[in-house]
């Protein structure tokens, strides 16, 4: 017989133990994922107090010298070692160097797709101490002259099949701006060939005190993001934001025996901090995919025994919309990391494709919030709990929705929302988190802070998302407020769309929104516009006009043609009551169009298209 005190003991703990899982049933889990945050803050900390700042460059740089023959890139049937990535970056920061083209703080800014030499450029130019500024490849003509002027490069480095964009905005370019291309001729005016003197160049390291940082604020990255208006901003980033971002992977789970399969692009930082300085982090190997492709995804995870993916949510509903096939579950896949998928697109994709952690996150690119959902609850983007609020302060705040602007109370203050309530998401700055606002735009980094939100004198980052926290903690991203939405996995900001459409001589006034779609991430681009006096509708040139001075995601599927256009009390244009509206030729009596691509123009939108568009018969 035990003693009456162990069996007391033993039913005291049992009782604690039902007591945990009923009120507090992710107890253990929240305790492992903080202690995760905290020993990597601890390690940056530690860094820092020994008087020297480790880099995701310099981790690089120790896997180079201590496991040299271990793959990193795995690019198009090629094997790129850690030691070749090294050793061929070497001779990027060496041909810069010699030539006089770059020294340490210059920014050079890059338009490339995904392709090993797009890795090489940036480390190379990071090996010289140098800000890299990631353009995206989808820009046209103005927007794409507009980003780099933004970001102020010494020199401008080109892809090889980027030479049509190139040619576009070379006239206009300014004229200081050396321009470099991977090729070894290229015959245009003013235009260094960069493969001829790779070849030639030393593969030696450059002298690390220029790549060497004293500090983990100091700017190293442009990274352009849409924001919530106007043309793309150069987000700028720092050490400590790449150092946060590469410990996504290893905060999940992952290790230094998987292989991540990256087809997002890489000027996005899910690709390029999460991906590549995720794999750097632990010293993994990654798959580098030049475009995604539904039809060859499950066949390259195979094929490279990939062990975790990395997602948007509109590529989760492609692969579900691909027709099923024998084996879909015969992968090594055990992860995916990613943001923005729907709920019944993840039961679907985990049913479909078996048992996958889907590991879900939230965080802007120039934020200073990142929440992980390290439980697998299926919708949500994170959770939160009194601990990591005091890493990582922030609150949700009501805001009127129809108005399109905070909600102060009689004294000037903003209120925080209940449980169950959507609210913008506010995230506080301070030492620990920062915001670093944008390249040469302190207009717009001013405009993304908040003042005097709950007393005199406090300060916070506004993301720009409305979410939701339910009982349990949990977070859901709900909407994004002002005048940006998202299609195609990219912020689409409407004023740029509205000031493209703007410029045809027909249209006196144009306001562009997103709609949602049954079945489809994000929102469709719509946009209301207002026909010059005496002047009619070309539905060819819009389709021609726009096709040409914006990327395919921006280019507004919808039109509405009316005869006044409807303001706010503060004289913005009223887009609430036409979001909710949406594009239903059944209720709507203005005319509405249609971008159909195979016509290349604008037609008539008809009861057949909008029900063969609601059915997914038409793909948009």
């Amino acid at each position: 017989m035990l003693p009456a005190w162990v069996t007391g003991a033993a039913a005291g703990l049992v009782s604690l133990h039902l007591l945990q899982k009923l009120l507090f049933p992710y107890f253990w889990r929240d305790l492992l994922y903080l202690l995760k945050v905290a020993r990597c803050g601890l390690t940056v900390e530690l860094h820092w107090l020994r008087g020297r700042v480790v880099t995701v460059l310099d981790r690089f740089v120790q896997h180079a010298e201590r496991q040299p023959h271990k793959p990193f890139l795995l690019c198009g049937g090629e094997v790129h070692t850690y030691r070749d990535v090294d050793r061929r970056s070497n001779r990027v920061a060496r041909v810069f160097l010699q030539q006089g083209a770059l020294t340490k703080g210059d920014t050079v800014a890059l338009l490339m797709s995904n392709e090993p030499d797009f890795i090489h450029v940036w480390f190379g130019a990071a090996k010289l101490g140098c800000v890299v500024a990631f353009l995206n490849f989808n820009l046209r003509r103005a927007s794409l002259l507009h980003c780099i002027s933004s970001c102020e490069p010494k020199i401008l480095v080109v892809g090889a099949d980027m030479f049509g964009t190139l040619e576009e905005i070379l006239p206009s370019l300014q004229k200081d701006i050396g321009v470099w291309v991977m090729t070894k001729d290229c015959t245009l005016p003013r235009v260094n060939n960069l493969l001829d003197k790779l070849e030639a160049a030393s593969e030696d390291p450059v002298p690390v005190n220029l790549r060497s940082a004293n500090n983990l604020k100091s700017s190293v990255l442009n990274i352009f993001t849409s924001g919530t208006t106007g043309l793309p901003k150069a987000a700028v980033i720092s050490h400590l934001q790449i150092l946060k971002g590469a410990a996504g992977l290893w905060a999940f789970g992952a290790t230094a025996d998987d292989i991540v399969y990256i087809t997002l692009p890489l000027y996005h930082s899910a690709a390029s901090l999460l991906g590549i300085g995720g794999c750097i982090k632990l010293g993994a190997t990654c798959v580098l995919r030049k475009k995604f492709s539904a039809s060859q995804f499950w066949s390259d995870c195979k094929k490279y025994n990939v062990t975790v993916i990395q997602y948007i949510g509109e590529l989760c509903r492609y692969l579900c919309k691909q027709p099923v096939k024998e084996g879909e579950k015969d992968h090594k896949v055990r992860l995916a990391v990613g943001n923005g998928v729907r709920s019944d697109v993840w039961r679907e994709f985990l049913n479909r494709f078996g048992d996958i952690k889907m590991c879900e996150f939230y965080g802007a690119t120039e934020g200073n919030i990142c929440f992980m959902n390290h439980t697998g609850k299926i919708g949500s983007v994170g959770r939160t709990n009194f601990f990591y609020k005091l890493f990582s302060p922030f609150d949700l705040i009501k805001y009127d929705f129809k108005k399109d602007e905070l909600i102060r109370n009689k004294h000037g203050w903003c209120e925080k929302t209940k449980k169950g309530e959507a609210g913008l998401l506010i995230s506080k700055v301070n030492a620990k988190n920062p915001f670093f606002g944008y390249a040469g735009n302190k207009k717009h980094t001013e405009k993304k802070l908040l003042c005097n939100v709950f007393k005199k004198g406090d300060l916070y980052f506004n993301t720009g998302d409305l979410m939701v926290q339910d009982q349990e903690n949990f977070l859901y991203f709900w909407d994004r407020i002002g005048d940006t939405y998202r299609w195609k996995g990219e912020n689409v900001a409407t004023t740029e769309v509205s000031d493209v459409i703007g410029m045809l001589d027909f249209i006196e006034e144009a306001n562009v929104y997103g709609v949602p779609v049954p079945d489809h991430e994000g929102k469709v681009g719509m946009a209301s516009v207002i026909l010059k006096p005496n002047k009619s509708l070309d539905l060819k040139k819009m389709y021609d006009h726009l096709v040409t001075y914006l990327p395919g995601y921006a280019c507004p599927l919808f039109l509405r043609l009316q005869e006044t256009m409807e303001m706010t009390g503060t004289f913005k244009q009223q887009k609430f009551r036409l979001v909710r509206e949406g594009f239903n030729p059944s209720t709507i009596t203005d005319p509405l169009y249609f971008l159909y691509s195979s016509k290349k123009s604008y037609v008539p939108l008809t009861k057949e298209i909008h029900d063969k568009i609601l059915s997914g018969q038409l793909k948009l």
